[in-house]
């Protein structure tokens, strides 16, 4: 008796070839949006825009901007909230625009520890 081959699998794995083509050339794409994305820059802004932060794409904070009007040496714990919920909402917008991004090349195919 003979095993069969389904018909996609013969002829010497030339899908395999094409599945490697196109996951090498996902690769370069993906490589390319980090590099980039890593690089722009996303702010968030909370209380009315009396704290602002500005990260990259890398997580690295690049400005704080705080009010005066909302220094108030009464009232420390109100200015680390309000820096705390400024950082954490930048966080979410870069996390968004990474995930949106890398959607997109991948085709919505989850590809956990890559980005």
């Amino acid at each position: 008796m003979k095993a069969r081959i389904p018909q996609s699998m013969q002829g010497g794995g030339g899908n395999m070839n094409q599945m490697i083509r196109q996951a090498q050339k996902m690769q370069e794409e993906m490589t390319a949006f980090q590099e980039e994305f890593a690089g722009k820059e996303f702010s968030a802004s909370v209380g009315g825009g009396m704290v602002e932060v500005t990260m990259t794409g890398a997580r690295e904070v690049t400005a704080v901007k705080i009010k005066p009007e909302v220094i108030d040496p009464e009232d420390p714990e109100m200015l680390e909230d309000l820096i705390a919920s400024a950082v954490n909402e930048v966080l979410k917008n870069i996390e968004t625009a990474s995930n949106d991004g890398m959607g997109k090349i991948t085709g919505g195919m989850s590809m956990p520890g890559l980005f």
